[in-house]
């Protein structure tokens, strides 16, 4: 069966790629070049989902927020 699912993909200070997948609570992985992180966050949400059979809750977007600072 193939399931798919959001990846929210950042790249931190020390020049890291960090993915995370909202649907599944604690699944998240990095790596220095986003083919590696692809990889490794397939790695990571086949473990999670050996552990968890069905996720949590369901991703439905992301919204960019403007505040005065």
């Amino acid at each position: 069966m193939l399931r798919e699912f959001s990846v929210v993909i950042e790249k931190d200070e020390d020049g890291y790629f960090v993915a995370s997948v909202p649907a599944l609570k604690g699944c998240h992985t990095q790596a220095k070049s986003l083919d590696k992180l692809m990889k490794r966050i397939k790695e990571a949400i086949e473990l999670c989902l050996e552990v968890e059979e069905s996720p949590a809750t369901e991703f439905v977007g992301v919204q960019r927020v403007a505040v005065s600072v």
